[in-house]
């Protein structure tokens, strides 16, 4: 163990037990990349399962992203997809048929060729699961049907119906390119990161599951993402992940100067941390904001007008006011003014606690003897469990409770860490509230939320819960089958306006905040490069001196 190690064991020990002491800040190293150092990073939770598609959950997708590599890459100031393991492809008119050419002398880690073989397998389990191993299908890519292998350097997909998401799917954290062993091991075996073979920048080292894990540079990397500055192998040695649950351990041992980089750094410390001038760093996830959402299989919030009262009894402004900073943006619509097919439609998010009142009196419930509302002898008491990797979730939701208890209604937080969280969550019935959001730069992540087959967080009928009784959108499947299936852009855009209308005219979802992922850097931490949605990348990264 470095002597640094030592020193960060010892802190991390002693911010546990105690507060932390504030130094003053490093200074800032500048000038050309430094080649070697390990960066020490410091995340909130454990991974729970590599499987690329599973990288939507921010700690697997902060360890893919530095291990595996994507056909195409989405830059994340213009989103204009640009050429990685793919250097050119072509689309048919119809956005059925994808084309594309490999790049030739790219290898995973065991040596293996990633060629178009190797894409093709990647994405017939992507596109299609594997029920034996039970990998699922990938929420990022609609209507596959077939991968073929032209040439060996040339995979094309056909679709049963158009995809036009897919081209920036080949994007994402969830189409991280692995190893034929990867893709043959079962799913539940997929959590341990020794087992991921990717072809990225760095590989798996060594780890200790649900505690700390260890990546080295790979020394014959030469294949990244082709518009970069940067290519050849990583300025980094390495990056040793070591998990980090308390925030308060997390900023102390980055202020004393024991870590280097830290994710999940809470609105409260911003301050502290810039005091300290230290980065912030605090990147758009560009999808479905951080919300609230209804089950309304419920009968407590079947009725539109309870759905509805609940939203203008909801007052966003000032739960971002008192629990967040200006790198969390009120939301505005049920997606991130930054996302694409972005619609204006604040007006319908408008705090009125009188129409609140009046749509609850209308509906039927009226306010008992114990300041409860009441109906048919039931009273509206609803119950949510706060969601641990959204920032501020339990606080958020018990603000949310304060503000519909002054109607009488009556929210339950219940702890995101509860052995029951995880089955009560699919039945309606236990859970009519929930938090949820996700983040992906296309209008497809719409999709990826409310579809009964992907996240299906409205929990309809057929869709991933069997405790559901009656409750299915029509008209919002359709619309969402069409948004991922419209090759034409304006047309796609235009069905995404109108979904993000008729979700919050069904009051489906109160959206509260655009959620960032918020990190924090040492002065002397260089090139930090964030993806389109908010996980970091390292390849660029390199440590000056301090």
């Amino acid at each position: 163990m470095t002597t640094k190690l030592k020193r960060l064991a010892l802190t991390l020990a002693a911010l546990s037990a105690s507060g932390f002491f504030l130094p003053s800040a490093f200074a800032e190293g500048a000038g050309d990349p430094v080649k070697g150092g390990t960066l020490i990073y410091l995340e909130q939770q454990a991974h729970t399962n590599l499987y690329p598609p599973a990288g939507g959950f921010y700690p697997n997708g902060g360890i893919l992203n530095q291990i595996t590599d994507k056909l195409t890459y989405q830059n994340p100031k213009t989103l204009e997809i640009e050429p990685w393991i793919a250097e050119s492809w072509t689309v048919n008119a119809g956005a059925t048929e994808y084309t594309f050419k490999i790049r030739p002398g790219v290898t995973f880690s065991d040596g293996t060729p990633l060629d178009a073989a190797a894409v093709a397998k990647n994405y017939d389990v992507f596109g299609l699961g594997n029920k034996e191993l039970k990998q699922p299908v990938s929420e990022v890519i609609n209507n596959y049907e077939r991968s073929e292998v032209i040439d060996p350097l040339t995979v094309k997909f056909y679709f049963k119906k158009p995809s036009p998401g897919f081209l920036q799917g080949t994007s994402v954290i969830g189409s991280g390119l692995v190893a034929a062993s990867a893709l043959a091991l079962p799913f539940e075996q997929l959590g341990d990161a020794t087992k991921i073979i990717g072809s990225g920048p760095f590989v798996v080292d060594s780890e200790t599951i649900g505690k700390e894990l260890n990546l080295k540079a790979r020394e014959e990397y030469a294949w990244g993402p082709a518009k970069l500055t940067h290519q050849g192998r990583a300025y980094l040695d390495g990056i040793k992940y070591i998990i980090t649950g308390e925030d308060s351990v997390r900023i102390g041992a980055l202020l004393a100067g024991q870590a280097d980089f830290i994710r999940q750094v809470q609105a409260y410390d911003e301050k502290q941390v810039e005091a300290q001038a230290y980065q912030i760093y605090a990147p758009s996830t560009r999808g479905v904001n951080n919300s609230v959402v209804f089950r309304p299989d419920n009968p407590l919030v079947a009725d539109v007008k309870v759905r509805k009262a609940l939203l203008h009894a909801t007052d966003a402004k000032e739960i971002v006011t008192t629990l967040f900073s200006a790198n969390y943006p009120k939301a505005t619509s049920i997606i991130a003014s930054t996302a694409l097919g972005y619609r204006d439609i604040s007006a319908k998010l408008a705090f009125d606690p009188e129409k609140a009142k009046a749509l609850l009196d209308e509906a039927g419930w009226t306010i008992g003897g114990n300041g409860l509302r009441q109906k048919d002898g039931k009273e509206l008491v609803l119950m949510a469990y706060e969601s641990l990797p959204q920032p501020q979730n339990k606080e958020t939701l018990q603000l949310v409770a304060q503000q519909w208890g002054k109607l009488g209604v009556k929210l339950t937080v219940l702890a995101g860490d509860s052995g029951s969280r995880i089955v009560d969550d699919l039945d309606p019935l236990k859970t009519p509230v929930s938090p949820a959001m996700v983040g992906r730069a296309d209008p497809d992540v719409i999709k990826s939320q409310y579809y009964p087959k992907n996240r299906d967080v409205l929990r309809q009928k057929g869709g991933q819960s069997d405790k559901v009784q009656s409750f299915a959108d029509d008209k919002l499947n359709g619309l969402l089958e069409a948004l991922a299936s419209e090759p034409d852009r304006q047309k796609r855009l235009a069905i995404a306006g109108e979904v993000q209308d008729y979700v919050v005219d069904q009051a489906y979802a109160i959206p509260i905040f655009e959620e960032p992922q918020a990190f924090a850097g040492a002065p002397y931490v260089q090139g930090i490069a964030f993806e389109a949605v908010g996980r970091p990348s390292f390849y660029s990264t390199w440590l000056a001196e301090h």
